[in-house]
């Protein structure tokens, strides 16, 4: 099975479905300006819709693609809220404790 239809079995967008996409524009771009070097018609016609399909699939993509970020990054900004008000103490412990660490290694240097 390829990594795009594993990638569309889970319903998320991986990087290399990105980047074939990508490639895909690619590749049709050049074609588009290979044929409209010195001709015109059905055959221009066909590459630019061809284009355009995978110009509008690679948006649909990159959009779900910051769609499912934005919603990981607002959950882990909740949960992390969540603990924050739950665990005070030990939350200030681990904010002081990689403070610590941050100002070791800032010292070394």
């Amino acid at each position: 099975m390829s990594a795009k239809t594993q990638a569309d079995d889970r319903g998320r967008v991986t990087t290399q479905d990105l980047l074939e996409d990508l490639r895909a524009v690619v590749r049709d771009a050049e074609a588009l300006l290979r044929a409209t070097e010195g001709e015109a018609g059905e055959k221009i016609a066909g590459i630019r819709a061809r284009a355009e399909e995978t110009l509008g699939g690679a948006r649909e993509r990159l959009e779900n693609a910051g769609a499912e970020i934005e919603e990981h990054a607002r959950s882990a900004a909740q949960s992390t809220d969540t603990y924050v008000r739950e665990n005070p103490w030990a939350a200030a412990a681990i904010a002081a404790g990689i403070g610590y660490v941050l100002g070791a290694i800032s010292r070394r240097r």
